[in-house]
């Protein structure tokens, strides 16, 4: 592998560009070169902590020959263009999930990426935590014997999070509310788990926060095993939460955020806890990404992967709006 550090530019300096720029800091190989953004106080004040410069447009950075790789967290219905230029501009990119807001955009950014032998990165840093590799290792033994069902959730509090406009409270920018801005992640953990959801029925609803979009959401998936799986996801609570509890003929693996992992076998009363070292999930990705760019190797979850994970949230909007279930086949069909 070639010793060069990775060289990238943030496009986009939200509040999670900072979350991801703190993890490429801690990481080794990588680091953050640039940064733009349309708003030049924005751009000041990401140079300022990160000790990097500015650039004054996107072409900029485009044409920059120093530059490995765009960290792109711009919002979903955008993300096709910006990558699209990047890509076309020879540079790699680590796009924030969703990967878009329809699968026929998430499918042509991948092939973009393919045909521009260009690395794709998708954030789903849920994946990596140590207690979901651990319940991966130990199904992946036949441990867990045949999974039969699961069910999470994942809510935050968003209300007064952001400005009543933010692209985040409207259908255009955010199809399918709560479901799709942070659904995807619990999703890409159950198919990691059990295998691939087939079919999907979804129900939505508009509680709390502003704007024209669900923020609460809830999904009931078929695997192709069988198996079922239940979903929630929420903008609308107290505070923040997150539950994945699978189930298996043998053992089953119960977690909550603020409890952690409670493991339990066949024949066994009572579950037992299981202690995990917190790991930093964020610098792992960021790793990652600067390893596979010099190594030429693929990143653990590329564009593909990610256009089929999104495809599980379109069928649960679209099965919501029809009343039917909906297959992902369908969804990866028509693109939507």
């Amino acid at each position: 592998m070639s010793s060069k550090t990775i060289r990238v530019a943030s496009l986009g300096l939200g509040w999670w560009s900072d979350v991801l720029a703190d993890g490429i800091l801690k990481a080794s190989g990588i680091e953050i070169a640039t940064c733009y953004t349309r708003s030049l106080e924005k751009r000041q004040v990401f140079a300022d902590k990160y000790n990097c410069s500015f650039a004054e447009s996107y072409e900029d950075i485009l044409n920059d020959g120093d530059i490995d790789a765009i960290i792109n967290t711009t919002p979903n219905n955008i993300h096709l263009e910006t990558t699209r230029q990047a890509a076309e501009a020879g540079k790699h990119i680590f796009l924030d999930k969703p990967i878009a807001n329809s699968v026929g955009e998430g499918m042509e950014i991948a092939k973009i990426c393919r045909k521009a032998n260009v690395k794709l990165s998708i954030g789903f840093q849920r994946r990596r935590e140590n207690h979901f590799r651990w319940v991966h290792e130990e199904i992946k033994s036949g441990r867990f014997g045949k999974i039969v069902q699961a069910e999470a959730n994942i809510s935050r509090d968003r209300l007064g999070q952001f400005e009543g406009n933010h692209w985040r409270y409207t259908a255009e920018g955010m199809p399918g509310g709560v479901m799709l801005q942070i659904g995807p992640h619990y999703v890409d953990v159950m198919e990691m788990l059990m295998g691939p959801i087939m079919e999907v029925s979804g129900m939505l609803s508009q509680l709390v926060l502003p704007g024209d979009n669900p923020d609460v959401a809830g999904l009931v998936m078929k695997h192709e095993n069988g198996a079922i799986s239940i979903l929630n996801a929420g903008y609308a609570s107290a505070g923040e939460n997150y539950v994945m509890n699978i189930y298996g003929k043998e053992a089953s693996a119960l977690y909550s955020l603020h409890t952690g992992m409670f493991h339990v076998r066949r024949g066994e009363k009572t579950p037992i806890k299981k202690e995990f070292q917190p790991n930093d999930t964020i610098t792992e990705q960021m790793q990652e990404f600067g390893d596979c760019i010099r190594s030429g190797d693929e990143p653990e979850v590329g564009g593909e992967w990610a256009s089929r994970s999104l495809a599980v949230i379109r069928a649960g909007v679209k099965s919501a709006r029809e009343r039917r279930y909906v297959s992902i086949q369908e969804i990866m069909d028509s693109g939507e």
